[in-house]
Protein backbone atom coordinates (compact mmCIF):
# COMPACT_ATOMS: atom_id res chain seq x y z
CA UNK A 1 0.00 0.00 0.00
CA UNK A 2 1.57 3.11 -0.84
CA UNK A 3 1.61 6.79 1.39
CA UNK A 4 -0.76 8.20 -0.87
CA UNK A 5 -3.58 5.57 0.22
CA UNK A 6 -4.79 6.98 3.50
CA UNK A 7 -5.60 9.88 1.42
CA UNK A 8 -6.61 8.85 -1.58
CA UNK A 9 -9.04 5.69 -1.14
CA UNK A 10 -11.12 7.20 1.17
CA UNK A 11 -11.57 9.71 -0.93
CA UNK A 12 -12.83 7.94 -3.76
CA UNK A 13 -15.57 6.08 -1.14
CA UNK A 14 -18.65 8.00 0.05
CA UNK A 15 -18.33 11.67 -0.03
CA UNK A 16 -22.00 12.39 -0.53
CA UNK A 17 -24.91 12.67 -2.54
CA UNK A 18 -24.86 14.10 -6.38
CA UNK A 19 -24.21 18.04 -6.69
CA UNK A 20 -26.21 20.02 -8.81
CA UNK A 21 -25.03 23.42 -10.49
CA UNK A 22 -27.85 26.17 -9.75
CA UNK A 23 -28.00 29.08 -12.17
CA UNK A 24 -29.55 31.04 -8.48
CA UNK A 25 -27.32 29.57 -5.53
CA UNK A 26 -23.65 30.76 -5.64
CA UNK A 27 -22.58 27.20 -4.78
CA UNK A 28 -23.85 23.65 -5.55
CA UNK A 29 -26.60 22.33 -3.59
CA UNK A 30 -27.63 18.33 -3.84
CA UNK A 31 -31.57 17.42 -4.86
CA UNK A 32 -32.49 16.93 -1.29
CA UNK A 33 -31.23 20.33 -0.43
CA UNK A 34 -33.17 22.03 -3.69
CA UNK A 35 -36.45 20.07 -2.46
CA UNK A 36 -36.13 21.79 1.41
CA UNK A 37 -35.46 24.86 -0.07
CA UNK A 38 -38.47 24.41 -2.45
CA UNK A 39 -40.92 23.00 0.25
CA UNK A 40 -39.59 25.83 2.69
CA UNK A 41 -40.13 28.80 0.30
CA UNK A 42 -43.86 27.15 0.02
CA UNK A 43 -44.36 27.18 3.39
CA UNK A 44 -44.06 30.74 4.28
CA UNK A 45 -45.77 31.62 1.38
CA UNK A 46 -48.73 29.68 2.33
CA UNK A 47 -48.17 30.86 6.11
CA UNK A 48 -48.18 34.29 4.90
CA UNK A 49 -51.00 34.34 3.57
CA UNK A 50 -52.74 32.51 6.08
CA UNK A 51 -51.49 34.71 8.99
CA UNK A 52 -50.42 38.47 7.84
CA UNK A 53 -47.97 38.22 11.16
CA UNK A 54 -45.85 35.56 9.84
CA UNK A 55 -43.82 37.26 7.55
CA UNK A 56 -42.75 40.14 9.24
CA UNK A 57 -39.64 41.03 11.49
CA UNK A 58 -41.08 40.34 14.98
CA UNK A 59 -42.09 36.78 13.65
CA UNK A 60 -39.06 35.74 11.70
CA UNK A 61 -36.16 36.93 14.14
CA UNK A 62 -37.36 34.76 16.98
CA UNK A 63 -37.83 31.98 14.47
CA UNK A 64 -34.08 32.33 13.28
CA UNK A 65 -32.95 32.50 17.12
CA UNK A 66 -34.56 29.42 17.54
CA UNK A 67 -33.51 27.72 15.09
CA UNK A 68 -29.61 28.54 15.55
CA UNK A 69 -28.80 25.96 18.59
CA UNK A 70 -30.96 23.41 16.89
CA UNK A 71 -28.97 23.97 13.87
CA UNK A 72 -25.27 24.49 15.53
CA UNK A 73 -25.54 21.24 17.73
CA UNK A 74 -26.98 19.46 14.10
CA UNK A 75 -23.83 20.22 11.95
CA UNK A 76 -21.65 18.26 14.72
CA UNK A 77 -24.63 15.44 14.65
CA UNK A 78 -24.41 15.52 10.57
CA UNK A 79 -21.07 14.68 11.12
CA UNK A 80 -21.17 11.44 13.49
CA UNK A 81 -24.39 10.00 11.84
CA UNK A 82 -22.13 10.73 8.54
CA UNK A 83 -19.55 8.44 10.33
CA UNK A 84 -22.19 6.04 10.92
CA UNK A 85 -22.87 7.25 14.52
CA UNK A 86 -25.46 8.73 16.88
CA UNK A 87 -25.60 10.89 19.86
CA UNK A 88 -28.46 11.10 21.87
CA UNK A 89 -26.89 12.59 24.95
CA UNK A 90 -26.97 15.87 23.85
CA UNK A 91 -29.91 17.17 25.59
CA UNK A 92 -28.32 16.05 28.93
CA UNK A 93 -24.96 17.50 27.63
CA UNK A 94 -26.76 20.81 27.03
CA UNK A 95 -28.38 20.85 30.30
CA UNK A 96 -24.84 20.17 32.03
CA UNK A 97 -23.15 22.97 30.33
CA UNK A 98 -25.86 25.76 30.09
CA UNK A 99 -26.45 25.43 33.98
CA UNK A 100 -22.56 25.39 35.02
CA UNK A 101 -21.92 28.31 32.76
CA UNK A 102 -25.42 29.98 34.58
CA UNK A 103 -24.20 29.38 37.88
CA UNK A 104 -20.76 30.92 36.79
CA UNK A 105 -22.29 33.71 35.48
CA UNK A 106 -24.30 34.17 38.47
CA UNK A 107 -21.54 33.60 40.69
CA UNK A 108 -18.29 34.32 39.03
CA UNK A 109 -19.53 37.21 36.93
CA UNK A 110 -17.44 36.28 34.32
CA UNK A 111 -17.40 38.18 30.75
CA UNK A 112 -18.73 36.82 27.73
CA UNK A 113 -15.57 35.49 25.87
CA UNK A 114 -13.92 33.48 29.15
CA UNK A 115 -18.19 32.09 29.81
CA UNK A 116 -18.29 31.02 26.39
CA UNK A 117 -15.00 29.10 26.56
CA UNK A 118 -15.69 27.14 29.72
CA UNK A 119 -18.98 26.35 28.23
CA UNK A 120 -17.50 25.26 24.73
CA UNK A 121 -14.52 23.32 26.87
CA UNK A 122 -16.91 21.62 29.31
CA UNK A 123 -18.68 20.39 26.28
CA UNK A 124 -15.87 19.57 24.27
CA UNK A 125 -15.19 17.20 27.21
CA UNK A 126 -18.50 15.61 27.64
CA UNK A 127 -18.29 14.66 23.89
CA UNK A 128 -14.89 13.28 24.18
CA UNK A 129 -16.24 11.18 26.71
CA UNK A 130 -18.88 9.86 24.22
CA UNK A 131 -16.28 9.21 21.93
CA UNK A 132 -13.43 7.73 23.52
CA UNK A 133 -16.41 5.24 24.97
CA UNK A 134 -17.30 4.44 21.79
CA UNK A 135 -14.18 4.39 19.56
CA UNK A 136 -12.15 2.11 22.12
CA UNK A 137 -15.15 0.17 23.50
CA UNK A 138 -16.05 -1.40 20.57
CA UNK A 139 -20.15 -0.99 21.66
CA UNK A 140 -22.73 1.09 19.35
CA UNK A 141 -23.14 4.56 19.65
CA UNK A 142 -27.07 4.25 20.57
CA UNK A 143 -25.96 1.94 23.66
CA UNK A 144 -23.04 4.34 24.97
CA UNK A 145 -24.97 8.04 24.48
CA UNK A 146 -27.97 6.25 25.70
CA UNK A 147 -25.66 5.40 28.83
CA UNK A 148 -24.11 8.84 29.01
CA UNK A 149 -27.45 10.65 28.44
CA UNK A 150 -28.57 9.34 31.51
CA UNK A 151 -25.56 10.19 33.48
CA UNK A 152 -25.11 13.50 31.82
CA UNK A 153 -29.02 14.19 33.23
CA UNK A 154 -28.14 13.28 36.83
CA UNK A 155 -24.81 15.29 36.58
CA UNK A 156 -27.18 18.35 35.65
CA UNK A 157 -29.79 17.76 38.42
CA UNK A 158 -27.35 17.55 41.21
CA UNK A 159 -25.92 21.01 40.16
CA UNK A 160 -29.63 22.27 39.87
CA UNK A 161 -29.52 21.06 43.30
CA UNK A 162 -33.78 21.08 42.42
CA UNK A 163 -33.72 24.76 42.49
CA UNK A 164 -33.64 27.44 39.71
CA UNK A 165 -30.49 29.90 38.78
CA UNK A 166 -31.65 32.92 38.93
CA UNK A 167 -30.25 36.78 38.42
CA UNK A 168 -28.46 35.55 35.27
CA UNK A 169 -27.39 38.74 34.02
CA UNK A 170 -27.30 39.48 30.55
CA UNK A 171 -24.05 38.42 29.27
CA UNK A 172 -24.71 36.99 26.30
CA UNK A 173 -27.16 39.67 25.33
CA UNK A 174 -25.06 39.17 21.76
CA UNK A 175 -26.85 36.39 21.34
CA UNK A 176 -29.84 37.58 22.93
CA UNK A 177 -33.65 38.33 21.04
CA UNK A 178 -33.29 42.68 21.55
CA UNK A 179 -31.62 45.11 19.55
CA UNK A 180 -28.51 43.86 21.18
CA UNK A 181 -28.61 40.51 19.83
CA UNK A 182 -29.11 41.59 15.83
CA UNK A 183 -27.19 42.84 12.92
CA UNK A 184 -29.09 44.18 10.38
CA UNK A 185 -32.00 42.37 11.27
CA UNK A 186 -31.05 38.92 11.18
CA UNK A 187 -29.52 37.21 14.95
CA UNK A 188 -25.75 37.27 15.80
CA UNK A 189 -26.41 33.67 16.82
CA UNK A 190 -28.15 32.76 13.55
CA UNK A 191 -24.80 34.43 11.83
CA UNK A 192 -22.47 32.16 13.94
CA UNK A 193 -24.67 29.32 12.91
CA UNK A 194 -24.00 30.13 9.36
CA UNK A 195 -20.45 30.91 9.36
CA UNK A 196 -19.88 27.35 11.13
CA UNK A 197 -21.79 24.90 8.87
CA UNK A 198 -19.83 27.25 6.35
CA UNK A 199 -16.77 26.21 7.53
CA UNK A 200 -18.03 22.33 8.77
CA UNK A 201 -19.14 22.21 4.37
CA UNK A 202 -15.92 23.53 3.35
CA UNK A 203 -14.23 20.65 6.08
CA UNK A 204 -16.02 17.77 4.63
CA UNK A 205 -16.14 18.45 0.88
CA UNK A 206 -12.75 19.74 0.49
CA UNK A 207 -10.01 18.51 2.67
CA UNK A 208 -8.89 14.37 3.26
CA UNK A 209 -9.41 14.80 6.77
CA UNK A 210 -13.23 15.69 5.92
CA UNK A 211 -13.84 12.88 3.35
CA UNK A 212 -12.57 10.57 5.77
CA UNK A 213 -15.45 11.17 7.95
CA UNK A 214 -17.82 10.03 5.01
CA UNK A 215 -15.13 6.78 4.35
CA UNK A 216 -15.99 6.11 8.08
CA UNK A 217 -19.55 5.96 7.16
CA UNK A 218 -19.38 4.16 4.37
CA UNK A 219 -17.45 0.96 5.29
CA UNK A 220 -15.47 1.53 8.53
CA UNK A 221 -13.24 -1.81 7.82
CA UNK A 222 -12.54 -0.90 4.34
CA UNK A 223 -11.81 2.74 5.43
CA UNK A 224 -9.01 0.97 8.53
CA UNK A 225 -7.35 -1.02 5.82
CA UNK A 226 -7.04 1.88 3.38
CA UNK A 227 -4.88 3.83 6.03
CA UNK A 228 -7.55 5.91 7.71
CA UNK A 229 -7.42 6.18 11.66
CA UNK A 230 -11.05 5.19 12.30
CA UNK A 231 -10.79 5.94 16.41
CA UNK A 232 -9.23 8.90 16.10
CA UNK A 233 -12.07 10.16 13.22
CA UNK A 234 -14.68 9.09 15.60
CA UNK A 235 -13.57 10.84 18.68
CA UNK A 236 -13.26 14.36 16.66
CA UNK A 237 -17.28 13.57 15.66
CA UNK A 238 -18.28 13.50 18.88
CA UNK A 239 -15.50 16.17 20.68
CA UNK A 240 -16.54 18.96 17.81
CA UNK A 241 -20.45 17.82 18.72
CA UNK A 242 -20.12 18.24 22.38
CA UNK A 243 -17.80 21.88 21.55
CA UNK A 244 -20.77 23.25 19.80
CA UNK A 245 -23.33 21.93 22.34
CA UNK A 246 -21.32 24.25 24.98
CA UNK A 247 -21.54 27.03 22.40
CA UNK A 248 -25.62 26.49 22.02
CA UNK A 249 -25.27 26.85 25.77
CA UNK A 250 -24.52 30.51 25.17
CA UNK A 251 -27.09 30.64 22.99
CA UNK A 252 -30.09 29.00 25.12
CA UNK A 253 -28.96 31.06 28.46
CA UNK A 254 -29.18 34.11 26.08
CA UNK A 255 -32.90 33.03 24.32
CA UNK A 256 -34.17 32.85 27.89
CA UNK A 257 -34.96 35.73 31.09
CA UNK A 258 -32.74 35.99 33.80
CA UNK A 259 -33.74 32.02 35.37
CA UNK A 260 -32.56 28.82 34.31
CA UNK A 261 -34.67 25.80 35.21
CA UNK A 262 -34.41 21.98 34.78
CA UNK A 263 -36.11 21.95 31.55
CA UNK A 264 -33.52 23.37 29.82
CA UNK A 265 -32.41 20.75 26.62
CA UNK A 266 -35.46 18.97 27.45
CA UNK A 267 -36.70 17.44 23.85
CA UNK A 268 -33.53 18.71 21.71
CA UNK A 269 -31.94 15.75 20.94
CA UNK A 270 -35.50 14.80 18.72
CA UNK A 271 -35.29 18.36 17.05
CA UNK A 272 -31.38 18.21 16.05
CA UNK A 273 -31.72 14.38 14.65
CA UNK A 274 -35.21 15.68 13.20
CA UNK A 275 -33.16 17.85 11.54
CA UNK A 276 -30.50 16.17 10.45
CA UNK A 277 -32.31 13.36 8.82
CA UNK A 278 -34.70 15.87 7.27
CA UNK A 279 -32.10 17.54 5.94
CA UNK A 280 -30.57 14.06 4.04
CA UNK A 281 -28.06 12.91 5.87
CA UNK A 282 -28.48 8.95 5.86
CA UNK A 283 -29.17 7.42 9.13
CA UNK A 284 -27.05 4.94 7.34
CA UNK A 285 -23.81 6.45 7.07
CA UNK A 286 -21.47 7.61 4.84
CA UNK A 287 -23.51 10.49 3.23
CA UNK A 288 -24.68 13.82 4.76
CA UNK A 289 -24.72 17.72 4.40
CA UNK A 290 -24.76 20.16 6.68
CA UNK A 291 -26.78 22.76 4.63
CA UNK A 292 -29.09 20.35 4.15
CA UNK A 293 -29.21 20.17 8.10
CA UNK A 294 -29.76 24.14 8.61
CA UNK A 295 -32.72 24.19 6.30
CA UNK A 296 -34.05 20.90 7.95
CA UNK A 297 -33.58 22.59 11.28
CA UNK A 298 -35.10 25.83 9.14
CA UNK A 299 -38.11 23.60 8.24
CA UNK A 300 -38.89 21.97 11.91
CA UNK A 301 -38.65 25.29 13.24
CA UNK A 302 -40.65 26.79 10.82
CA UNK A 303 -43.56 24.22 10.91
CA UNK A 304 -43.84 24.80 14.94
CA UNK A 305 -43.91 28.57 14.64
CA UNK A 306 -46.65 28.17 12.07
CA UNK A 307 -48.66 25.69 14.06
CA UNK A 308 -48.28 28.16 16.77
CA UNK A 309 -49.39 31.40 15.20
CA UNK A 310 -52.64 29.68 13.39
CA UNK A 311 -53.48 28.70 16.98
CA UNK A 312 -53.87 25.03 15.76
CA UNK A 313 -52.75 22.12 18.32
CA UNK A 314 -49.21 21.79 19.41
CA UNK A 315 -49.85 18.19 18.46
CA UNK A 316 -49.83 18.86 14.94
CA UNK A 317 -46.32 20.10 14.80
CA UNK A 318 -45.16 16.82 15.93
CA UNK A 319 -47.60 15.17 13.25
CA UNK A 320 -45.95 17.20 10.44
CA UNK A 321 -42.42 16.70 11.44
CA UNK A 322 -42.45 13.13 11.94
CA UNK A 323 -44.04 12.58 8.21
CA UNK A 324 -41.17 14.72 6.89
CA UNK A 325 -38.98 12.10 8.91
CA UNK A 326 -40.63 8.95 7.48
CA UNK A 327 -40.51 10.44 3.98
CA UNK A 328 -36.55 11.62 4.52
CA UNK A 329 -35.60 7.90 5.84
CA UNK A 330 -38.14 6.24 3.07
CA UNK A 331 -36.42 7.99 0.52
CA UNK A 332 -32.88 7.57 1.65
CA UNK A 333 -33.69 3.22 1.79
CA UNK A 334 -35.04 3.51 -1.56
CA UNK A 335 -32.03 5.17 -3.15
CA UNK A 336 -29.83 2.54 -0.84
CA UNK A 337 -31.66 -0.35 -2.41
CA UNK A 338 -31.46 1.50 -5.76
CA UNK A 339 -27.49 1.48 -5.50
CA UNK A 340 -27.40 -1.72 -4.81
CA UNK A 341 -28.99 -3.07 -7.97
CA UNK A 342 -26.66 -4.35 -10.52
Amino acid sequence: MTAGTPHSAPARAVSGAPQIRSRILPFPVTGQELVLIGVIAVLWTALGFMTSSFLTPGSLQPLLTSVAPIALIGVGMTIVIITGGIDISVAAALMVTSVVTAKLLVDGGLPLLPAMLISMALGAALGSLNGLLIAFGRVHAIIITFGTANLFLFLGLRIFGSATVNGIPDTFAFFGRGEAGRTAGVPHSFFITLLVAAAAWWYLRHTPGGRHFFAVGGDMEAARLAGVRVKRQLLIAYTLTGLLVGLAACFTIALGTSTLDQSVGSGRELAVIAAVVIGGTSILGGRGSVLGTVLGALLVQSVASGVTQLGWPSQLADLFVGLFIIIAVGADILRQRARRKP
